[in-house]
């Protein structure tokens, strides 16, 4: 199971913000960097309106007379992470 902690790291060390793990051996981490200059979702957000609209001018999702089969296909395309090839 993944446990997420907050964290600031400064340069090769890490200063805990929420309260640390306590083990008991060393634990192997992955360590993610948040990207801070993401743009917030409201900025976004015409890019996002127009996205809906071109979608909506298509018919939408009733431009797809099987819905659950093109949902399958779609799924069955796709490679699983640690499924192999």
């Amino acid at each position: 199971m993944l446990r997420t902690y907050k964290a600031v790291l400064r340069g090769n060390r890490v200063e805990w913000i929420d309260a640390p793990p306590a083990p008991t051996r060393p634990t192997p981490v992955h360590i993610t960097l948040l990207d801070e200059n993401a743009e917030p979702a409201r900025a976004r957000g015409p890019e996002m309106a127009r996205a809906l609209e071109a979608l909506a001018q298509r018919g939408g999702l009733s431009g797809i007379p099987d819905p659950v089969s093109w949902q399958r296909e779609l799924r069955q395309e796709r490679s699983l992470p640690g499924r192999g090839d």
